[in-house]
């Protein structure tokens, strides 16, 4: 790594921790990643954005720091379902509404799905969902 680049440690998660905190990513290092993707779009060579790039990862560290200090029960939880179910959000709802409730009393933050249409309830919020088979 160049001198002029500060060190910072890598996040120490895998998919399933990174996947059950992704909303709460997306939502608390907005203001970092946006910038890291400005910065990819000005320049193709991977040295010219190293030090945004730090700053996604600091803050995600950040971030799932609070998570284990705060809701840590909440979060494990989740995560390790969505690890023994295949990734899939649906299977691993129950843990979910126990995680984002932890979230947004503890620390403020709630999980919102970008694009989801307005008016309507969000799917991680319904009760008793509809489940159908997918077709491929």
């Amino acid at each position: 790594m160049p001198s002029h680049i500060p060190h910072v440690d890598e996040l120490g998660a895998t998919s399933a921790p990174l996947k059950s905190a992704a909303f709460f990513l997306g939502a608390y290092c907005k203001e970092y990643n946006e910038d890291f993707m400005l910065c990819k779009n000005e320049s193709r060579n991977p040295e010219h954005c190293l030090k945004e790039g730090r700053k996604v990862t600091r803050c995600a560290i950040d971030l799932i720091t609070k998570m284990r200090e705060n809701c840590a029960q909440q979060f494990d939880a989740h995560w390790e379902c969505l690890e023994k179910r295949n990734h899939e959000y649906y299977l691993c709802r129950k843990p979910e509404r126990t995680l984002n409730a932890c979230m947004f009393e503890k620390l403020g933050l709630t999980k919102t799905i970008p694009g989801s249409p307005p008016g309507q309830e969000p799917i991680h919020e319904k009760k008793n969902p509809i489940y159908k088979p997918i077709q491929k």
